[in-house]
């Protein structure tokens, strides 16, 4: 609001209901004709580096009157008061947006505007909009200048609590300690309503007729913001980066997982949570609980989705590896005793029959642990892991059920097969020797048996079991310097 008063008689200046001041600017047009003489140019750049003339322009400013509506926003009893305690009432805080009024009057401009701040008596801090005009009939001395100054605290209140929220809730997106990304899936909302308009129901058999129609909709997002935590999780160096290479974060398996996702949404669940796969930009594996949220107000095209993925890939390692270690020997890397019970119930149940076994076990064991002790024992248990690793194959089975005991289950294999599996591990075994030349030889004790349609699996263990035990008695007969104990 530019304000000009010409009342003579002052009551139209007492009657506006906005707090009015009367000024004598001519102090300060004194201060910029001295400083334009000077040479000086560029104001902004001069009160930058001299900030004591802006409290000189300020204290050349005179207050000629205020009317009652200026009094009582200040809470001052009369101009008197309010003129003895303008060090109160206008303080340094002030002066920085005073500065953008001196600019304008410098550039030439009679009405000018700005939004500072004041205090009232009290020492209550109010945010106010000056508005000011240099009288039409002062305008070359400047003598006469009215302010009108509006309260503006519960605006700029609100404006700064909105600031506030604004970057609390900008914080809590970059600062969050799980990836955050702003996604628009509004084209994906246009194809899925153009699915359902053309009569597509069953959308499930859909994709798994047209799997290019999932290709097609992961090209549709579009990624509107990341978190720091995000570039942190993919081994970004920033946000451009990891866009331009988007393809490389999500593919492969991740096809499967948004194929998934797309039938969530044909659903109606647009808030739901997954485990998915993801990429690093190094190219290792991301397992990742995906939560997905449309945002409020934007269910009519999902123009802003929210997505937060939680790192699990340690824990799946964990889970992983226990089960590993709930199916595995660790001394050998072969399957243990308890998953190779469990395969004997299955293939007896499920075949595929014939079912050929081989019971072996190492001969001198006990030799090796009593003279060279349990170290050299276990490193030949190892040699064996990695014999067996190099002969079977899946579905075929290889497995320690004891100290030094060891079986190969050969589903749907007849007894040549088993010949040549014996082939292999006799060649393999005498290569590992030969590379272990400095160490025990292995010599194994070997049994077989075929387990026929009908026929219980634990008849043709116990054959095998026999087998083997003559063998190695056959062994000790023609080998005297091992102990039989072994």
């Amino acid at each position: 609001m530019v304000v000009s008063l010409s009342d003579p008689d002052d009551s139209l200046f007492e009657r506006m209901p906005v707090a009015l001041w009367e000024e004598d600017f001519s102090a300060l047009k004194a201060l910029f004709d001295g400083w334009r003489a000077v040479g000086v140019q560029d104001l902004k750049l001069h009160l930058q580096t001299n900030p004591d003339d802006v409290r000189r322009c300020a204290h050349s400013i005179k207050i000629k009157r205020v009317n009652q509506r200026a009094l009582d926003m200040l809470g001052a009893a009369s101009e008197e008061e309010l003129k003895a305690h303008l060090s109160v009432i206008i303080r340094d805080d002030a002066l920085l947006p005073y500065t953008r009024e001196l600019l304008q009057i410098w550039d030439g401009q009679t009405n000018f505007t700005t939004t500072t701040m004041n205090y009232r008596l009290d020492g209550t801090r109010i945010d106010i909009r000056v508005n000011g005009s240099i009288q039409p009939d002062e305008q070359d001395s400047w003598s006469r200048v009215i302010v009108a100054i509006e309260d503006v605290s519960a605006q700029e209140d609100a404006r700064r609590a909105l600031l506030a929220s604004e970057a609390e809730a900008r914080a809590l997106f970059n600062d969050s300690p799980v990836s955050i990304w702003l996604e628009d899936f509004s084209l994906i909302k246009a194809r899925l309503d153009e699915l359902r308009g053309r009569g597509i129901v069953d959308f499930r058999t859909f994709i798994d007729v047209h799997p290019d129609f999932v290709e097609m909709c992961m090209r549709d997002i579009h990624v509107l913001d990341v978190n720091q935590h995000t570039l942190a999780l993919f081994g970004a160096p920033d946000k451009a980066s990891l866009l331009k290479r988007i393809g490389e974060v999500f593919r492969d398996e991740m096809r499967g997982f948004f194929a998934g996702q797309l039938a969530a949404l044909w659903e109606g669940r647009l808030h739901h949570e997954r485990e998915v796969v993801n990429y690093r930009l190094d190219g290792e594996l991301l397992n990742l609980i995906l939560q997905f949220s449309v945002m409020p107000g934007r269910e009519r095209d999902w123009s802003k989705v929210l997505i937060s993925l939680t790192d699990i890939t340690a824990r799946k390692k964990a889970e992983a590896y226990l089960e590993y270690l709930g199916k595995h020997d660790v001394l050998t890397g072969l399957y243990n005793r308890s998953y190779y019970m469990d395969e004997l119930n299955r293939l007896e149940r499920r075949g595929p029959f014939p079912v050929a076994v081989i019971l072996f076990d190492l001969n001198g064991m006990k030799l090796v642990n009593d003279e060279y002790g349990h170290g050299a024992g276990d490193a030949m248990l190892r040699r064996v892991g990695e014999i067996l690793e190099q002969v079977v194959e899946e579905p075929d089975c290889a497995a320690r059920i004891g100290g030094d005991e060891f079986v190969i289950l050969l589903p749907g294999k007849s007894s040549a097969d088993t010949k040549a599996v014996l082939s292999d591990l006799a060649r393999v075994t005498a290569l590992n020797n030969q590379f272990h030349s400095h160490a025990t030889p292995i010599v194994f004790s070997v049994g077989t048996a075929t387990c026929t349609v009908g026929e219980k699996m634990e008849t043709a263990i116990q054959r095998a079991d026999l087998a083997m035990y003559e063998n190695k008695r056959a062994f000790y007969l023609t080998s005297p310097d091992f102990d039989r104990r072994s």
